[in-house]
């Protein structure tokens, strides 16, 4: 416990100060992930589908910041994000450093916020599913049942 307690008050007299939870930083691009609104990684970004859906919720995105990893290879879709949202003034963020990874998991977007919100959902495909196929109500369902005693006596028919 001293041991840890000198530690500290050396790397602090050298200007050194230990950054927290390491990985989680390296996985959400410098970000934690209580901090997370939207998240897209390097396969989603290449779905013409869900580029279009994170483009078309970009108003969602005011008052947050837009980290973008600077290793992906889609410079088009870099370009339509940083177009948006400097037409619609939401700051944005170009990530070049050793948390900005290429791996198909691997972050490519994020969407933050200054302080912890806390969502449980943050990934792309659950903050905006798709809408489910509307089912067609067929004439069998549609029909009136007979009454209690009918479908008693005479069998549901």
């Amino acid at each position: 416990m001293t041991q840890d307690l000198s530690k500290r008050v050396e790397q602090a007299a050298q200007g050194i100060t230990p950054q927290t939870k390491p990985d989680e930083r390296r996985r959400y691009l410098g970000s934690l992930r209580e901090r997370v609104l939207v998240r897209m990684n390097n396969t989603e970004i290449k779905d013409p589908n869900l580029t279009a859906l994170f483009l078309e919720h970009i108003d969602d995105y005011q008052g947050y910041t837009v980290l973008i990893n600077g290793n992906i290879e889609d410079n088009s879709f870099l370009g339509k994000i940083e177009g948006l949202c400097s037409q619609k003034n939401i700051p944005f963020t170009l990530i070049n450093d050793d948390s900005a990874k290429t791996g198909p998991q691997d972050t490519a977007v994020l969407v933050v916020a200054k302080t912890a919100i806390n969502k449980m959902r943050v990934e792309i495909n659950q903050v905006y599913p798709s809408e489910l196929p509307k089912e067609e109500l067929t004439s069998s369902s549609t029909q009136k049942k007979g009454s209690f005693w009918h479908r008693l006596f005479h069998g549901n028919k």
